[in-house]
């Protein structure tokens, strides 16, 4: 690449602060070799020599301000999750590549983009079925494993928009269309790239099913509708060995301070314990939460903790992906790094002894105010999950109140 311009850097968030006028409409693909793309929609907007992308993904709008330019290049750094677009100029837009961080090192996939003000676009269809409402979904790996799910729609003429969730969290905000008889949605966060389609048969359900995801990951799936069905999480919540057994653990905050769970600030208070990562949008989603119910009501006399698993051992790596966290959701509670790495098989043993199998990131530990474990939760049902969402934070709220007093 040639030497390195730096024209301007500015920094990333969710709120667009530049121009409420767009200037250019872009619709972006992550690009698969088998074709199932995963597209997303970018508005552009211009202030003097300012500049901002907001991604948009149904009603999540992310903002992006740090661009660095050369001399052919554009460079473009998500706001989280250590996420970048390489990107040339075309007859088109923009072409190049997606470099995230993953486990196992960074994955690289190719990304175009070009001026189209639409996501999807299907021909007319005079077939009306709508797809709103909530549905019993079931998803099955490349291994045969198959796992439930929920699929919560919403469909407005074609548009199609909503999310799935899982016993493990949620896959955000999804959008798309609906054509007679057929679907596709998908979403892009930085980090996760989704494309999900399927038939609509002739009673209705969804068919043949496919949900692909980065660059080779391929499950199947289909639904059916049912208002009534609720997810057991039995199988992938966390659990206390002894019953008087109370947490003990003691890691750094991201100033290097080492904070135990029973110093004296969180002794005879209600705790809670966040299981995740700076990698995770779940978390991400979880933090916004969580930061701002602490900080409107951390008088009542309860704490909270998280403990951060990332991909690396490295703590000033780690530092500076939970400082955009931090900064951006306004955490005032501690979050400290545990320096295991959220892949490493035994990270509950080297973190947590105390409990079983940690299986889902996010999750959730409530100690009581004698240090007993009084709940543990999995997961987390994120603003595009709508009434799952407010019926977390309901009970949230109604637990934190009665353990309180």
């Amino acid at each position: 690449m040639k030497k390195l311009i730096l024209l301007f850097i500015i920094t990333g968030c969710f709120l667009n602060t530049f121009s409420q006028t767009v200037s250019n409409k872009w619709r972006a693909q992550i690009i698969r070799a088998d074709g199932r793309h995963v597209v997303f929609n970018i508005d552009e907007y211009k202030a003097g020599q300012q500049l901002e992308w907001v991604i948009k993904n149904a009603e999540e709008r992310l903002s992006i301000k740090d661009f660095r330019f050369t001399m052919d290049s554009l460079i473009v750094s998500m706001p989280f999750f250590g996420a970048e677009l390489f990107l040339k100029k075309t007859n088109l837009g923009y072409a190049g590549q997606w470099k995230k961080a993953g486990s196992k090192g960074d994955v690289l996939m190719p990304i175009e983009i070009n001026k189209a003000p639409y996501r999807y676009r299907y021909p007319a269809s005079t077939k009306k079925i709508n797809l709103s409402g909530r549905w019993r979904a079931y998803f099955v790996n490349a291994e045969g494993k198959q796992s439930d799910a929920i699929a919560e729609l919403k469909q407005t003429g074609n548009a199609l928009t909503g999310s799935i969730l899982t016993t493990t969290g949620d896959y955000r905000f999804l959008e798309g269309v609906a054509n007679g008889d057929s679907l596709v949605m998908s979403t892009f966060d930085g980090t996760h790239a989704f494309y999900f389609s399927a038939k609509i048969s002739k009673d209705g359900a969804l068919v043949d099913g496919i949900f692909a995801s980065g660059a080779t990951s391929i499950e199947t799936w289909s639904a059916t509708r049912d208002a009534n069905i609720e997810l057991d999480e039995t199988d992938v919540l966390m659990r206390v060995k002894e019953p008087a057994q109370q947490l003990n653990f003691r890691f750094p905050d991201l100033d290097g301070k080492m904070i135990s769970i029973g110093d004296e600030r969180f002794k005879g208070k209600v705790v809670v314990v966040q299981i995740m990562g700076s990698w995770c949008p779940n978390c991400m989603d979880e933090t916004a939460f969580l930061s701002k119910y602490y900080n409107e009501n951390k008088s009542l006399g309860f704490e909270v903790i998280g403990l951060a698993y990332e991909y690396s051992t490295d703590f000033e790596k780690g530092r500076t992906s939970l400082m955009r966290f931090k900064n951006k959701f306004n955490v005032q509670y501690p979050m400290l790094i545990t320096g295991v790495t959220s892949n490493d098989p035994l990270r509950t043993e080297k973190t947590l002894p105390q409990m079983t199998p940690i299986k889902a990131f996010p999750s959730m530990i409530i100690v009581g105010k004698d240090g007993q474990v009084k709940k543990t939760h999995a997961g987390y049902s994120g603003p595009a999950t709508g009434v799952h969402h407010e019926k977390f934070k309901h009970e949230f709220d109604e637990l934190i109140r009665m353990l309180v007093k």
